[in-house]
């Protein structure tokens, strides 16, 4: 026994494509099913052995289901039909529905009685059929949107459906079914019967010299010597059994029409009345065929000849038609009320007359009287229960022809209105044109059986002349979607025209429409081309491109696979699928696409199209620029970076081969080889942004995680204690500000690597400058701290946090639990009043220093002064930290002691610049130099400070004036020496001054000297004890109460050598509060030299 659940047997010859429905025949023996290849299959159940094939639609096959005695297969298609098949042999049964839905039929269902079946349709309705008749039962029932499935309960007596928008509606079909009943009443064989009389004129017209059936007795009119019957005679003949129709008295008329020589059927009507004058059928047949030929007065003189032969109704039909036809209506009107005469009362008679004459009245342009006689026929059949489908096609007709004159002039909307009203009346395949309808061909030349084609051609013409390019392609499918094979062929010609043109117009209108912006319009537009000409790549590219506009990737990826398709050796379709590609941010993709279409254009045989290939730049043009890019922007990062979207620690090599694999990589690649030439702005952007750091200055403590503790780990895994969540939550802070890598000096540095140590220490001031954001973590901070709490933070104690808030162009400060300080949600905390205020306060650096910090060596006194109230760990680091601030990069000794860290780093500061004021110190001097100081607390700030200039400002200097040629000389001489001596220097640990300049401040006349051969003045310096000087010259006088624009300096040369002069003794002398100086100081000074500058 089988497994339940396995699969028995697979089907033999099974369609070749999708399977639509399935059904099992009532004693389960076989089995249906339905395809979209357009055929039914039905197999045994128990062989899987087929049984039938059925080519049974135009469309796909949507549903089949089995009559409940299984003799009969009912199917479903969207070709809006529902056939009727012979379960035993594949036998077509009688005509299909077709005459309702104007939309697709999706589902099918049948009463269990088998009497009637159910159809859903895309137009929003379900219809009733009777499968005795195979016409509609009542109304449409409607719904608001595309139904799509239908059951009918098992007494038959309740029907449900359901919807697109979801509706599942319950319906009552007990008095549909019972209103049909009575209808039933009159068969579908009388009401062809009706039809057959009408159309095929069942008035039956006496011969000529025949007198009433069964009347023995003459009437009062008959004269029983007379060949002709009177009128009388005529209408009571009416009823005859054994006359002639209508139709057989216009033979040669028909025959005329069918064969197209209605000059050749009038030569043999006039040689038949040369021969029979007295035939008053041949004149009136005449009469139509003038009447055909617009031969009005011909026409009327023939019908006359007719009546007066011997009125009939025929004689008054012609008479009517050519009286229409000469504009002389009120005539016509009575030779239609004559035709009456001949009717016998029969109700299908007289509404054939009515239908003619207002035929009549259209074909003389009184169009509006005619349709409205046409509408109240039919209005009034409907209420005798009698056959409305004469009233329908002549309504249609006429519609029709309104339409083409419509179109005729120019008016081409109207035109395609009014045929969509009258294709909505017909019914296609010419299934109500039966031979029996010729009445109208023979009378006024129409042609029925072309009639729904007609219709359909001219709107699909009249839609494209009017611009309702989509409105003609869904005409054009429509109509060869509900065309035969016989009416295919012959409309294949024209179909074949019609398409090319209106693909041609799809195209164009298309184009205009992208062109306008206006993408939903193209894509309508293009979709319709491709429904015409699915071979069509423009149309494919078009819409691709307008997919793409309204960033519908997906949808524009398979208009470009379609392209690519029908064309693999055109590069458009792959310029197509490279931008979609992109899109969809399917970088490989889209990189191999676009690589693919330039080896296209490399080879394409237009040289036009090769040109093309000037727009793009090569894939290893844009690799190499963008390594390029990436090692310049590397250059200033750091060694080791922590990856915060991964958490693990990544070196230089790792960190370009994430870039390389990163979709920031793959998109640029792509966006920077689409267009040349090749820009690096962009490039440089984007390889600086994805390698922005973000770096964190904290106050180290206990057991911080080192390098060891974080290599070949994520770091967001570690165990969530001490300060690995300080490093956890900086990772994080970082990944959410939308930085990919972070910088933590705990762990990104090698401490064992003296190597990578030195380059680090070297570098980390350019590290923190270059940082897109520095974060400072103050652990000791509170959560809602109020102003203050940085400044006596511990941070704000320690040597290497002085740079990691100098260097950065961007910083925020975070509390304790990682909220922003003082709630300041600013992005710069450098551009915080407040904040600066406070660590201005705190630091004493100028608040133009911390926001925006120049590292260099000049101002090297104040620089050494704000690092003198901090600490290190490492002794040496008090120096190491300033290397960044005076951008001096030495050597990183670790364990050299203080002094010579100190002492190195000063010693380097006055070698490069000459600034001499970081030998003004107090405190303890140094054993790497004694005039050096031992420790950094040495530039403290004192209650009084001595002001030394700057080189600059010695360097800018110029002599006194003096009064004589000689003494001119003298000071021009000694201006340039020493504008020409060497910088201050360090050689072997000695130091080398050329000179020391002090600033005067005040200047007074001595009272009491000789005042004819010198002058003496009361010289006060900055740095200097007051001084007496004695001179010749006459010196200006001012204080700081009386000042002066011009800047005086006191300068001494280190080596009295340097300016040429013979040793001589001080001059200087001081005098009560201006002691006297001694002759030569401790420090070796031998000349003073007075400047003005």
């Amino acid at each position: 026994m089988r497994k339940t659940g396995t699969v028995l047997s697979t089907l033999q010859l099974p369609h070749p494509s999708m399977v639509l429905s399935v059904a099992f025949s009532p004693d389960g023996l076989k089995l249906a099913c339905g395809s979209s290849d357009c055929t039914i299959r039905v197999w045994r159940t128990d062989g899987a052995e087929l049984l039938l094939k059925i080519i049974a639609h135009q469309h796909w096959v949507r549903s089949v289901v089995w009559a409940p005695d299984g003799t009969q297969l009912v199917s479903a298609s969207y070709d809006n039909t529902v056939k009727f098949w012979n379960s035993s042999n594949g036998d077509h049964i009688n005509q299909p529905c077709t005459r309702h839905h104007t939309n697709y039929i999706s589902s099918l269902a049948i009463s269990f009685d088998g009497s009637f079946i159910a159809t859903a349709s895309d137009d929003k309705t379900v219809g009733l059929w009777s499968t005795k008749t195979h016409q509609r039962i009542g109304q449409a029932l409607r719904h608001t949107a595309k139904v799509n499935c239908v059951a009918i309960s098992h007494n038959g007596e309740l029907l449900v459906s359901g919807d697109d928008g979801g509706k599942v509606l319950l319906w009552s079909l007990k008095h549909i079914l019972e209103a049909d009943d009575v209808d039933e009443l009159i068969t579908e064989d009388e009401a062809t019967q009706r039809r057959q009389r009408l159309f095929h004129l069942g008035m039956q017209l006496p011969a000529p010299n025949q007198t009433q059936a069964n009347n023995d007795e003459p009437t009062a009119n008959q004269d029983s010597t007379n060949n002709h019957p009177s009128e009388t005679d005529e209408a009571s003949g009416c009823a005859g059994d054994d006359q002639h129709s209508l139709l057989d008295k216009l033979t040669m008329v028909r025959n005329a029409s069918n064969f197209g020589g209605l000059h050749a059927a009038e030569d043999l009507l006039t040689q038949e009345i040369d021969t029979h004058s007295n035939n008053h059928h041949c004149y009136a047949s005449r009469s139509v065929i003038r009447a055909r030929k617009s031969d009005w007065d011909n026409a009327f003189q023939d019908a006359v000849k007719s009546i007066a032969i011997q009125p009939s109704l025929l004689g008054y039909i012609s008479k009517g038609i050519a009286l229409c036809g000469n504009e002389q209506l009120w005539d016509a009107v009575e030779a239609f009320d004559l035709a009456f005469i001949f009717s016998n009362h029969d109700l299908i008679t007289v509404n054939l007359i009515l239908l003619i004459k207002a035929v009549a009245l259209f074909n003389a342009n009184h169009h509006d009287e005619a349709m409205r006689r046409v509408q109240d026929l039919a209005a009034a059949s409907t209420c005798q229960h009698s056959d409305a489908l004469p009233y329908r096609i002549v309504n249609s007709y006429l519609r029709v022809q309104l339409a083409i004159i419509a179109f005729d002039g120019g008016r081409y909307s109207e035109a395609a209105d009014r045929l969509s009203e009258s294709i909505a009346d017909l019914v296609s395949r010419g299934t109500p044109f039966e031979p029996n309808l010729q009445i109208f061909l023979v009378l006024f030349g129409w042609d029925l059986n072309s009639l729904w084609k007609t219709a359909n051609q001219g709107r699909c013409d009249a839609f494209l002349r009017a611009d309702r390019v989509v409105e003609a392609v869904e005409a054009h499918q429509y109509m060869m979607r509900m065309t035969y094979d016989g009416t295919e062929t012959n409309c294949l010609e024209w179909s074949i025209d019609f398409k090319k043109l209106c693909t041609a117009h799809c195209l164009a209108k298309g184009d205009e429409a992208v062109a306008a912006s206006d993408y939903d319009t193209a894509i309508e537009l293009y979709s319709a081309g491709i429904g015409l000409e699915p071979s069509c790549k423009t149309l494919f590219a078009g819409r691709s491109k307008a997919n793409l506009e309204l960033n519908l990737y997906a949808e524009a990826l398979l208009d470009a696979d379609k392209v690519t398709e029908l064309d693999p050796c055109s590069y458009l379709g792959y310029k197509l699928k490279h931008a979609a590609f992109h899109a969809l941010q399917r970088f490989d993709e889209a990189i191999g696409a676009f690589e693919i279409m330039l080896s296209k254009l490399d080879c394409a045989p237009d040289p036009e199209i090769q040109k093309l290939r000037e727009q793009y730049v090569g894939p290893s043009e844009v690799e190499d620029t963008i390594q390029q890019a990436t090692h310049v922007q590397l250059e200033n990062a750091p060694l080791r970076l922590l990856d915060t979207s991964t958490g693990r620690l990544c070196d230089r090599e790792a960190q370009i081969n994430a870039f390389m694999e990163s979709t920031e990589y793959k998109d640029l690649l792509y966006s920077s080889m689409i267009h040349a030439p090749l820009r690096m702005d962009p490039i440089e952007e984007a390889v600086e942004k994805y390698f922005s750091w973000v770096m964190l200055s904290h106050r180290w403590e206990s057991e911080e995680p080192l390098l060891r503790d974080v290599r070949d780990k994520v770091v967001y895994d570690l165990d969530p204690v001490g300060t690995v969540v300080k490093l956890q939550s900086f990772c994080r802070i970082t990944r959410d500000a939308g930085y990919r890598w972070a910088w933590s000096d705990t762990c990104c540095i090698d401490q064992n690597n003296n190597v990578e140590l030195q380059r680090s220490v070297n570098s980390m001031f350019v590290w923190y400058r270059h940082s897109a954001l520095t974060i400072i973590y103050l652990s000791d901070v509170p959560p809602s701290a109020q102003s203050g709490a940085l400044a006596n933070s511990a941070w704000n104690t320690r040597g290497w946090t002085v740079q990691e808030f100098l260097a950065p162009n961007v910083v925020l400060f975070y509390q304790a639990d990682w909220t922003l300080y003082l709630d300041d949600r600013s992005p710069n905390h450098k551009k915080s009043v407040a904040i600066m205020r406070e660590l201005e306060d705190s630091t004493s650096i100028d608040a133009q220093a911390l926001v925006a910090f120049r590292p260099g060596m000049s101002d090297a006194r104040e620089k050494l002064q704000w690092a003198s109230t901090r600490v290190t760990t490492l002794q040496e680091d008090i120096a190491y930290s300033l290397f960044g601030i005076f951008g001096v990069h030495l050597p990183v000794i670790y364990g050299e002691a203080k002094q010579n860290a100190l002492g190195r780093l000063i010693q380097e500061i006055v070698a490069q610049s000459g600034d001499i004021s970081a030998l003004d110190w107090v405190g303890k001097s140094s054993q790497f130099n004694s005039c050096l100081p031992a420790d950094i607390t040495a530039y403290k700030p004192l209650s009084s400070m001595l002001s030394f200039p700057s080189e600059d400002q010695l360097m800018q200097t110029s002599a006194l004036p003096l009064w004589d040629a000689a003494v001119m000389k003298l000071a021009s001489t000694l201006y340039t020496q020493l504008d020409n001596l060497s910088a201050p220097r360090f050689s072997n640990r000695r130091l080398h001054l050329p000179c020391i300049a002090f600033p005067v401040t005040a200047v007074r006349r001595s009272r009491g000297q000789d005042r004819m051969t010198h002058l003496a003045y009361c010289v006060k310096a900055d740095g200097l004890d007051d001084l007496l000087i004695t001179t010749e010259d006459k010196l200006a006088q001012f204080s700081p109460a009386r000042p002066t624009r011009q800047t005086f300096l006191i300068v001494r040369p280190w080596n009295r050598h340097d300016l040429g002069v013979p040793d001589f003794a001080d001059d200087t002398h001081s005098d009560g509060n201006l002691s006297e100086s001694e002759s030569e100081s401790e420090s070796g000074i031998d000349q003073w030299v007075y400047w003005r500058r």
